[in-house]
């Protein structure tokens, strides 16, 4: 076998310097410090565990890690975590101001519980416009799990309980403002959220999928099957993305439902977007085709489609894992942008996009600023995948050093 210690060697000689308390020379790796700490543990972790070891140190990662957690509970949850229904259309309240919540009122007077007030529509009698203001006579309390409007909750079962609102249902609580019909932006926003963050998570599955399946097969058969698999990859990346988006997008019929446009849509996003990754698979089937192990599974009799998917890819599948995650916001600014333009989801189905549609008006947004906050999920949803990518990336290499 190779020279140099033995593993019992290199545990018996961790050991005493973990327990003297000697401190390890500076240009030791995080995880050669670690051995030094641990002792046997490094040695008999697996792969995922020094992994997970090398992740918990980037602190951006976990907490991007966090906020893609929530987002994804907030997708889930809509129904019930909505102050109010995302389509209920209120003329008396167009492009009405955010609420602030308080804690103390006008008179200076603190409030465990925290309220906003009640409010008022006037006419302004120079422009004639329309002018909110907040009625301080009245106040309205916030509560948690209060009887809202009736849902149904993922279509299946019908229910009022709420996480947040007002006991009394025909008051209005609009903690983001509200759009140009009266509409709640808090509300639509975490509607939102369901089809923007799917669409991001189930186009790249599929994207994964391909970019494997044919990949691997062009870097493992070569031969024709390279050449016609790569000559796709190089036509597909050779047209501009967005435009060619937009072509696709363009030619779905005016009728169609919502639920069939969002299929569409995963799939037109999903069939341009394996490419990348089917380029770094093929790269890495090229290096691993030669290899013993993999030899060894063929002369043992093993079919093609299991020498790639149970021999080849596990040999770099945390590459893969964090490949796949930095491509999520890329598939997401994807479908924000064609419904931004029109081509993509359409009203009434409700995402980033199609609430994005609405800040089109420059004079709209100059006099209503709310309108933007759909942006401001885009960007936070975007910045966490990234920071959680750029950690699953490191960690992918747990032998590396820091």
């Amino acid at each position: 076998m190779a020279t140099g210690m033995t593993v019992d060697e290199k545990v018996s000689s961790a050991q005493p310097a973990s327990k003297a308390g000697k401190s390890a020379p500076s240009g030791m790796g995080e995880l050669e410090i670690a051995t030094t700490e641990k002792g046997e543990e490094y040695f008999v972790a697996s792969q995922w565990q020094l992994m997970w070891w090398r992740f918990k140190k980037h602190k951006m990662a976990m907490l991007g890690t966090a906020v893609v957690i929530l987002l994804y509970v907030t997708a889930i949850f809509c129904e019930f975590l909505a102050p109010n229904n995302p389509n209920r259309i209120g003329a008396t309240y167009k492009l009405a101001p955010p609420q602030a919540v308080r804690f103390i009122d006008s008179d200076g007077a603190f409030s465990l519980r925290p309220f906003v007030y009640e409010l008022k529509r006037e006419r302004n009698p120079v422009t004639m416009a329309w002018i909110y203001q907040n009625d301080e006579t009245i106040k309205h309390p916030l509560r948690f799990f209060v009887q809202g409007e009736p849902y149904r909750f993922w279509g299946l079962f019908e229910s009022r309980l709420r996480l947040i609102g007002i006991d009394d249902p025909d008051v209005t609580l609009f903690l983001l403002g509200a759009d140009e019909l009266g509409r709640d932006v808090l509300s639509r926003i975490i509607f939102g959220a369901r089809i923007s963050m799917s669409i991001g998570l189930l186009g790249v599955v599929i994207s994964l999928f391909l970019g494997m399946l044919l990949g691997g097969l062009s870097g493992y058969l070569g031969g024709w099957v390279d050449v016609v698999i790569q000559r796709v990859i190089e036509m597909l990346q050779s047209l501009p993305q967005i435009p060619l988006y937009m072509a696709l997008a363009a030619a779905m019929p005016l009728g169609w439902s919502s639920t069939r446009v969002y299929f569409v849509m995963i799939t037109i996003l999903s069939v341009i977007g394996w490419s990348g990754m089917a380029r770094v698979v093929r790269g890495r089937f090229l290096s691993f085709r030669e290899e013993d192990f993999v030899k060894a599974a063929r002369l043992c009799g093993s079919n093609e489609l299991r020498i790639i998917f149970r021999h080849m890819m596990p040999s770099f599948l945390s590459h893969i894992i964090a490949s796949t995650t930095l491509a999520v916001p890329a598939m997401i600014l994807a479908e924000t942008a064609l419904s931004f333009l029109g081509v993509g989801m359409r009203p009434p189905a409700v995402s980033w996009g199609v609430l994005l549609q609405e800040a089109q008006n420059i004079r709209t947004v100059a006099y209503s600023p709310w309108l933007l906050s759909p942006g401001i999920a885009v960007v936070v949803a975007v910045i966490a995948f990234n920071f959680m990518g750029d950690g699953l990336r490191d960690a992918a290499d747990p032998y590396g050093h820091a």
